[in-house]
């Protein structure tokens, strides 16, 4: 098994998993469903194709700075009504969640030829890369030199050196770690089940752990 490994820093990110109707939330940490959402756009993969092939990568998280939740004032128009009609007249108030100021490393787990191609795809995207909504960019790239490791998920992010400093007042703590697991865990829905045009996504176990990561910032 081999490990690549993504570095999603913005001013604003969304990883939001229970959308409904009017109000889009978001995750403190990235999902599933949205980090191969932005594969796919490197990859130029059409949303009517299936993703099989990258559900099938195991995923952890290190959020390397925490970002703070916020709420954006947005109306919005053509809401659907519990009638199952868009309401095209009338304006209503969309609360949208985003985390600001976050920095994650992210590290999928798999067979090495297919995160070659991720990578590759990744440092050339076909179609811009957003985290989690379309107004979202990044500030740093995506990629990382030698970002595929013949290591496993844990190695990896055990080892790998920090993405950014952290806020003042986590100082000196260890940093999270979010790693999917077969069996145990929190759920959470966000597992791809069928191409993105269909909006299906199923259960995964994520186990939550911290560590200590070395010191020094990645450049």
């Amino acid at each position: 098994m081999a490990t690549l490994l993504l570095r999603l820093a913005g001013p604003m990110q969304a990883w939001g998993t229970t959308s409904r109707f009017d109000e889009r939330d978001s995750g403190l940490e990235p999902s599933k469903s949205g980090v191969l959402g932005l594969i796919c756009a490197a990859l130029g993969r059409d949303r009517s194709l299936p993703v099989d092939d990258l559900a099938a990568l195991r995923m952890a998280v290190r959020v390397d700075r925490e970002g703070l939740l916020m709420r954006d004032y947005q109306t919005a128009i053509g809401v659907m009504q519990a009638s199952g009609k868009p309401a095209l007249r009338r304006p209503v108030v969309s609360p949208r969640f985003y985390v600001s100021d976050a920095v994650f490393l992210v590290g999928l787990e798999g067979e090495r030829p297919l995160l070659e191609t991720l990578q590759s795809a990744l440092r050339n995207p076909v179609w811009p890369l957003t985290l989690g909504r379309k107004a979202m960019f990044p500030s740093l790239p995506v990629w990382l030199p030698e970002g595929v490791q013949d290591e496993d998920l844990i190695t990896v992010l055990a080892r790998w050196p920090r993405m950014a400093s952290s806020r003042h007042e986590h100082k000196g703590m260890a940093v999270r770690l979010m790693i999917e697991d077969p069996s145990e865990g929190a759920v959470r829905l966000d597992q791809p089940i069928a191409p993105f045009s269909e909006r299906r996504f199923g259960p995964r176990f994520v186990k939550p752990e911290v560590i200590h990561v070395p010191d020094q910032i990645e450049a």
